[in-house]
């Protein structure tokens, strides 16, 4: 009966778009919580201090709710069409993470997992509760334990099916169901997500230091950046797929079947002189429904001026010289340091000796101060 439970959830999520659907235990003790607290005790979350405050109910499945007991751990695949990694080298155009190239995938599985939690809900007769990557439930080592993959040297999700390209989504329930093989780990002696990363954002293998990945900067880091990582970013102006990229196992992967998670006009090599100009309005226009309209067309814009300072396209000296007009101080900031990478020394010392008396913002000040950097 329990099997037949299990295939008939299966059947259920694959007819909802799921590429993958497996069953582990949420209520077994696990080193995962103690993983965690390493990480943020070292600092290594920086300034996602929800990180901190949820520690406690990240722990443990049960710490968050006590009386989960099964995980139907989901995944959806988001695989590209193409190696994104060439795209790098344009470096007058932009480059978004895969993931974030289509329409927000919390939403577009948050549904989903509502009607498969409904359905298996009514056969089993228990409450259940669902969750994706916006409470405090770490999924990954669920997935791991669930057999969908397992956490590579990058720390992220590793399919032998799916290469680096899943979604998760996690459905956890009061009712014992049969799980699972866990996966095991099958990264052997291979160490090219962490020889790839452009800012050694790996102290070891299978450990990160969030404050040196360039997912992080671009996305969750709210101010100007450390000058070490402006340079490195390149083009990227929100998230880095190079370590998922770059690993082997991908010669496995397909290209997503989900039609909402293509890439939408404009977002493969969007262009940085076009980019630059959104007020916050055309912003939110072109992001609606998107995960990069979470993170605010300041922060956005202060991302593509770092990749207009690394473009060594002069054509975009206009571009960043008007933004060191804008009324946020993190895009004029941002824009002071493109214009001390594009513009010639003395033409930068003169606009700096014009422009140091009517900057307030100290920030700003300071990089009008202390540029040329990077």
């Amino acid at each position: 009966m329990a099997t037949d439970l299990r295939q008939s959830i299966r059947d259920s999520a694959a007819a909802l778009g799921f590429d993958a659907c497996r069953f582990a235990s949420a209520a077994e003790p696990w080193s995962a919580g103690e993983r965690l607290a390493h990480f943020v005790d070292a600092g290594r979350h920086g300034e996602m201090g929800w990180m901190e405050t949820t520690l406690e109910r990240r722990a443990h499945p049960t710490a968050m709710w006590s009386e989960a007991r099964t995980a139907i751990v989901l995944g959806l695949n988001y695989g590209p069409e193409l190696d994104p990694l060439p795209e790098l080298a344009d470096r007058s155009a932009g480059y978004v993470s895969v993931y974030a190239r289509g329409d927000d995938y919390h939403e577009l599985i948050k549904g989903r997992l509502k009607t498969l939690a409904g359905q298996i809900a009514a056969r089993t007769g228990e409450d259940v509760k669902v969750f994706v990557d916006t409470a405090p439930l770490m999924e990954k080592p669920l997935a791991q334990r669930a057999g969908l993959g397992w956490q590579g040297k990058h720390t992220n999700l590793l399919s032998r099916e799916h290469g680096n390209w899943l979604f998760l989504g996690v459905i956890l329930s009061a009712a014992d169901l049969p799980v699972d093989a866990p996966e095991t780990e099958h990264c052997g002696s291979c160490t090219a997500c962490l020889d790839i990363c452009p800012t050694r954002a790996f102290p070891a293998p299978f450990q990160l230091d969030a404050r040196r990945c360039l997912s992080y900067l671009t996305i969750e880091f709210p101010g100007p950046w450390p000058i070490e990582f402006r340079a490195a970013t390149g083009s990227r102006i929100y998230g880095c797929d190079d370590c998922l990229a770059v690993c082997p196992w991908n010669k496995f992967a397909a290209a997503s079947r989900e039609a909402r998670l293509q890439a939408r006009d404009g977002l493969n090599g969007p262009r940085l002189a076009e980019l630059a100009e959104l007020d916050d309005a055309a912003f939110r226009t072109m992001f609606s429904r998107s995960p990069v309209k979470r993170i605010g067309r300041d922060r956005f814009l202060r991302n593509v001026l770092y990749a207009i300072g690394n473009s060594a396209d002069e054509a975009l000296i206009p571009v960043a010289t008007r933004l060191i007009e804008d009324p946020a101080p993190v895009v004029r900031g941002a824009a002071v340091w493109a214009l001390s990478r594009l513009m010639a020394d003395d033409a930068f010392a003169g606009l700096a000796i014009e422009r140091l008396a009517a900057e307030a913002d100290p920030d700003v000040r300071a990089e009008w101060s202390g540029a040329p950097g990077g």
